[in-house]
């Protein structure tokens, strides 16, 4: 009985149009993935499945400032949420009939 090997697998491709890279990722391979001047703002991820935001194209700044936003807004308002349940007396007696 034959076992496959993994040197065997391809390191690199696309499977249902996803690309994948598993290859070991250096330092400068790293770095030139996320910039890439004149490409789309998704490009292929330089370690794993799928894609990532090209840092050089602008739109990729719009996404990241309105996740930031969201995500500040959601830290803010549990915060606040908080602080009003702070504000409450003691507890509250609920009788059931």
């Amino acid at each position: 009985m034959y076992l496959p090997v993994m040197a065997d697998k391809p390191q690199k491709g696309e499977i249902l149009g996803v690309p994948y890279n598993f290859e070991r990722p250096s330092l400068g391979r790293m770095l030139s993935s996320y910039w890439k001047p004149g490409e789309k703002m998704l490009v292929k991820k330089p370690f794993g499945i799928g894609y990532t935001l090209n840092l050089a194209n602008w739109r990729s700044w719009v996404v990241v400032l309105v996740a930031g936003a969201l995500l500040w807004q959601e830290r803010s308002s549990s915060s606040t949420d908080l602080e009003d349940e702070d504000e409450d007396e003691g507890p509250v007696e609920v009788i059931v009939d």
